[in-house]
């Protein structure tokens, strides 16, 4: 009976920390989209207010496309993280096929160096990186943005763990079928792997999506800005003090990446809890 009174106490003291840790974590995203709804006039104000007493969101927003190449700088988001994500896939899922479901001498060592390079900061190579690019002459382009990265360790790791769970009797009828080993790769693994796939993506996708570091290295060109350097360029040179269009433009790029998530919540949290399976 005491079980059964402190069971539901504790449920509910289990959901008011998560309720509060979420509004923590919410709070700068929703006051961001609060300020892009207010005139210039009510963002410095005393006192808090959620909601302006005039709504100025279509001169905001207005002028946020207007003052910078907004649609722009989300097609190079789109170009670039895209690109990357295919090009890591690409190399990801035979990688980890191979170090899942294929016998061979040196196996292991090749899997802890996959784990040793995850430990590696990606700004421990952006010297290097960089003159390299700069002797083979493609700063400054599209290829700059997306060649270090077209290589992802953490997606051969988790793309193994989930193979790990795969029967390899599966695996063992492909190949009586006389199926090769990058059939087996694309036309078996990868349709089990689709959980663990858009895991993957939204991992890859948010992360360059939102990367600074290096694209204010590779390029100078604002043809060729990604969200982030569109947000900084447009407040320093143009915005200046106007609050409002910034946060709105802030809203803008941030937008696409949580409706992302939204669209793949459910296949997201479906391949991280299989690929923690084994």
């Amino acid at each position: 009976m005491s079980g059964a009174r402190i069971g539901p106490v504790g449920a509910v003291l289990r959901h008011a920390v998560l309720l509060g840790a979420a509004a923590l974590a919410l709070m700068p995203f929703l006051w961001m989209l609060a300020t892009s709804l207010k005139p210039q006039n009510e963002i410095f104000l005393s006192e808090i207010r959620w909601w302006p007493q005039r709504l100025h969101a279509a001169e905001n927003y207005a002028k946020a496309f207007e003052r910078a190449p907004l649609a722009r700088f989300l097609l190079n988001g789109v170009i670039v993280t895209g690109t990357i994500f295919l090009a890591q896939i690409a190399v990801a899922l035979p990688a980890a096929y191979a170090l899942a479901k294929i016998r061979f001498l040196g196996r292991e060592l090749v899997f802890a160096l996959v784990l040793f390079a995850i430990l590696i900061p990606p700004q421990a190579i952006a010297v290097p990186l960089f003159l390299l690019f700069h002797q083979l002459g493609i700063l400054d382009t599209y290829a700059a943005l997306i060649a270090p990265f077209t290589i992802s360790v953490f997606g051969i790791f988790l793309m193994r763990q989930f193979f790990m769970t795969v029967p390899d009797d599966l695996v063992d009828a492909a190949r009586m079928d006389g199926i090769s080993e990058f059939g087996i790769v694309w036309r078996v693994m990868l349709p089990t792997a689709i959980p663990a796939v858009t895991a993957f993506g939204i991992f890859s996708v948010v992360a360059h999506w939102n990367d600074y570091f290096w694209p204010l290295i590779a390029v100078n060109s604002r043809e060729l800005f990604t969200p982030p350097l569109g947000v900084v360029a447009f407040r320093n040179e143009e915005a200046g003090t106007d609050y409002g269009p910034l946060m709105a433009a802030a809203t803008v790029i941030i937008a696409p990446l949580i409706l992302a998530f939204l669209i793949a919540q459910r296949r997201f949290i479906e391949g991280i809890t299989l690929t923690g399976m084994k």
